[in-house]
């Protein structure tokens, strides 16, 4: 039996409305351009290893080095927004990133690829912490859990960018035109942020930020890690996230190309079809959350289940080729991984106050990073050891599925009993708010 979400508006819950969507818009229109930086190197790879001529190991640091930046940057990002607000935290990452994108667009050599993908690693870390805290400044709570997929979704159509648009620029245009000319979107929504974006509606001012010292951030971090719904987020989103990260990131297109034998533009079209299929999936489970919150376990373990078994199923799948029936479901079924990875933000915003939001989600958001980051590696090391064996390079997935399901089994209980207890105070207090 599910229940409903809470519906009772907090003290202070802002109004939201159409200039909220207005404001929030320009943070979502930043995050994007970020994921479409993320995820060049996607549908580049195989051009990336021509270019810089390195193997499958060293084609994988790009990334690896890049998602280890973002994971490291998380709590600081958390901290810094709960300090800062939102639109410095922004404008500090639109800079990073377009830079580090130009810079991969003209590197000479590996080395300086490398440090380009780490700088563009430590702007795109800044986005989407910044977004969901800006939703929650502008919106109802109640909206939150549509708000952060609606964000997500956004992000999925700059990955959609990379795939249709970035691909067949690199094909036609050549490597550095297609790089230098997409850092131009950076300066575009950088522009847009520091023009129109607000941190918050008028009256709907946080409280002060306390001195920020060593003292300030112990305090943060280990409130929000005390909470069992800050961990419980964080292995939600650990567990869900990383089989579609992996394989839009970086290994999609050489696994198509490479060991199913097909063509550039089929896979390029598989790939987008993850992309559409995250879309779809995300506004569904947006919806259903909304109403729903006791669906939130189920909907991530059952995502979890879905990818294992679809994985196993086209790795392992007798012959030479997966048929293309199969390699059409696990690229529809690899879209549910973004939209099932918010709900560890949905386990995560309830468990803890405005003023500690932040830290709470860089917490959650690094645990799908470091399982993306940990599966990149183990893949690339895997493939050069057994002479480019996908079976046994993508079986290393498994390992972190299920490490990821214990994890989330173990916590759940103690953080749906906290997150009552914190509704309980919610309520009591909007019933005795001034008027």
């Amino acid at each position: 039996m599910t229940s409903p979400a809470p519906t009772l508006p907090l003290p202070g819950d802002p109004p939201g409305g159409r200039r909220a969507v207005r404001v929030w818009g320009i943070g979502v229109a930043v995050y994007f351009v970020a994921i479409i930086f993320r995820t060049s190197l996607g549908v580049a790879g195989l051009d990336a290893a021509d270019r810089f001529e390195v193997n499958a190991s060293a084609l994988s640091t790009f990334s690896i080095l890049q998602l280890l930046v973002y994971a490291g940057m998380q709590i600081p990002v958390g901290l810094m927004v709960d300090r800062l607000g939102t639109k410095k935290v922004l404008a500090l990452g639109a800079v990073l990133f377009t830079l580090g994108q130009l810079g991969f667009a003209l590197s000479p050599s590996y080395g300086m690829a490398l440090a380009s993908r780490a700088l563009l690693g430590c702007g795109d870390a800044m986005t989407f912490i910044s977004v969901l805290r800006l939703g929650a400044r502008w919106f109802p709570a109640r909206r939150g859990p549509l708000i952060g997929q609606i964000a997500a979704l956004f992000g999925m159509a700059g990955n959609l960018v990379s795939t249709l648009v970035i691909a067949r620029a690199l094909h036609g245009m050549g490597w550095t035109t297609t790089f230098v000319g997409s850092s131009l979107a950076g300066v575009v929504v950088l522009v847009l942020l520091l023009l129109f974006l607000k941190d918050h509606p008028e009256g709907h001012e946080p409280p002060p930020a306390e001195h920020a010292g060593a003292a300030f951030v112990r305090k943060q971090i280990s409130a929000a890690w005390r909470e069992p719904g800050t961990r419980l987020g964080m292995w939600v989103h650990f567990t869900t996230q990383f089989p579609g990260m992996v394989f839009l990131l970086l290994w999609g297109m050489p696994f198509l190309v490479e060991a199913q034998g097909l063509s550039r533009g089929t896979a390029g079209s598989l790939l987008t079809l993850v992309v559409l299929s995250n879309m779809v999936v995300g506004l569904v489970y947006g919806q259903i959350i909304a109403r729903h919150h006791a669906a939130r376990a189920p909907l991530a373990l059952g995502t979890v289940a879905l990818t294992a078994l679809l994985w196993a199923g086209t790795i392992f799948y007798p012959g030479d080729h997966a048929p293309m029936w199969l390699l059409v479901t696990l690229c529809a079924g690899l879209g549910f991984c973004g939209p099932a990875s918010m709900i560890g933000f949905d386990f995560g915003r309830p468990a803890n106050p405005p003023e500690r939001q932040g830290t709470a989600s860089g917490i959650v958001n690094m645990g799908g990073f470091i399982a993306s980051m940990t599966t990149l590696f183990a893949i690339g090391v895997l493939l050069d050891a057994t002479g480019d064996d996908y079976r046994v390079a993508f079986s290393s997935v498994f390992v972190l599925e299920l490490l990821g399901v214990v994890q989330i089994l173990r916590l759940h209980r103690r953080a749906t009993h906290r997150e009552r207890e914190h509704h309980v105070i919610s309520r009591v207090e909007a019933v005795h708010v001034p008027v």
